[in-house]
């Protein structure tokens, strides 16, 4: 391989697990305010494997073939024009731009102002877990959520990715927390910090609980639609596993009336549940920030916030990654080594 190409991870056509490959592609190259960056680790995510199967086309449609990946950790290899906060060498992370990807390569071009410098106190495979989840997990609960001191939060399915996260964020806002686990996951939503754990296998959680503040739902479907039960009037659910709103197109995405459109028929049915319980509905697409990729490092730097990583694979067997994420097994996050992940 010369010094011009690099491996990557390609989507060659929307489909299941043959989709996607490894192989050789162009070295990036980055552009005024863009970062160069070594990539040492990347981590994995149910939208990883969506984006494969073409289930979020109507919201982003790659130009194929197309590198995949959407967080990552390494180290600044060169920093383009205009860039002044970073500098080769920097150990850095990213959530990557929500039209590019790219984080499942050798190498990868990272906008400035995605970009922060990984916690100290972690390592490259660490690290790369930490961007989409963190990122999705602080927004939903502070910025819509508005969770504070005293907050009755209800978040089922809180052993995976974004729940393992989530707990931790919640009672650092102050929140009393409920989520929901399996036997195997209940020591780990504990030991993060839950206050109430409903085994899903045994008890319904629409029959325990009653009067939250606030809901978080991860997982969709049914617990989703339940969930709307166990909130009180004029409390809110957000959502990153049910079906886009409105305000999701407008707020999230930046389009315009056709989408808000098409995304007011296809949550149609879950907005009627939700006005029945007299409890907000939102779906949230999350934003890439470095400022607040730098709070979360300094959170875990200091303690707040322990990092929870379910497996590691080398790059040479990132399909089988891409296969274990899809079983729904995974308790934390599942993360691709692709240089020295681990230094």
């Amino acid at each position: 391989m010369s010094s011009t190409t690099m491996q990557a991870f390609v989507l060659t056509r929307y489909g299941g697990t043959d989709a996607a490959e490894l192989r050789e592609v162009p070295r990036p190259r980055p552009a005024r305010g863009e970062v160069l960056v070594r990539v040492h680790a990347a981590g994995l995510n149910p939208v990883d494997y969506k984006t494969r199967e073409g289930m979020l086309k109507v919201v982003q449609r790659y130009p194929l073939p197309a590198v995949m990946g959407n967080e990552l950790a390494g180290v600044v290899e060169a920093p383009g024009d205009g860039v002044a906060a970073f500098k080769s060498g920097d150990r850095v992370f990213a959530r990557m731009p929500k039209g590019a990807m790219g984080a499942l390569a050798e190498y990868a071009v990272v906008p400035e102002k995605f970009l922060a410098r990984m916690p100290a106190s972690t390592d490259f495979n660490t690290a790369a877990g930490v961007p989409l989840a963190g990122l999705t997990a602080l927004q939903a609960l502070r910025d819509e959520l508005r969770v504070g001191q005293g907050s009755r939060i209800f978040i089922p399915g809180g052993a995976g990715g974004v729940g393992t996260f989530a707990i931790q964020l919640a009672k650092w806002l102050g929140a009393e927390v409920t989520t929901t686990a399996s036997p195997r996951g209940r020591a780990l939503v504990e030991d993060l910090g839950a206050d109430v754990v409903i085994d899903y296998t045994t008890q319904k959680f629409e029959e325990q609980l009653r009067g939250m503040d606030g809901a978080f739902d991860l997982l969709g479907g049914e617990t989703l639609l339940k969930s709307f039960s166990v909130v009180k009037r004029g409390g809110k659910v957000v959502s990153i596993a049910g079906m886009p709103e409105p305000e999701t197109a407008r707020k999230d995405l930046g389009r315009g009336l056709f989408l808000s459109t098409l995304f007011w028929f296809a949550s149609y049915r879950i907005r009627s549940v939700a006005r029945k319980h007299g409890v907000a509905y939102r779906y949230l697409f999350m934003h890439p920030s470095g400022p607040e990729l730098a709070e979360l490092a300094d959170l875990i730097d200091a303690g707040t916030i322990r990092l929870v990583i379910d497996r590691t694979f080398p790059f040479r067997d990132v399909a089988a990654a891409f296969d274990y994420l899809e079983t729904g097994r995974a308790k934390g996050k599942v993360v691709v080594e692709i240089a020295g992940g681990s230094g």
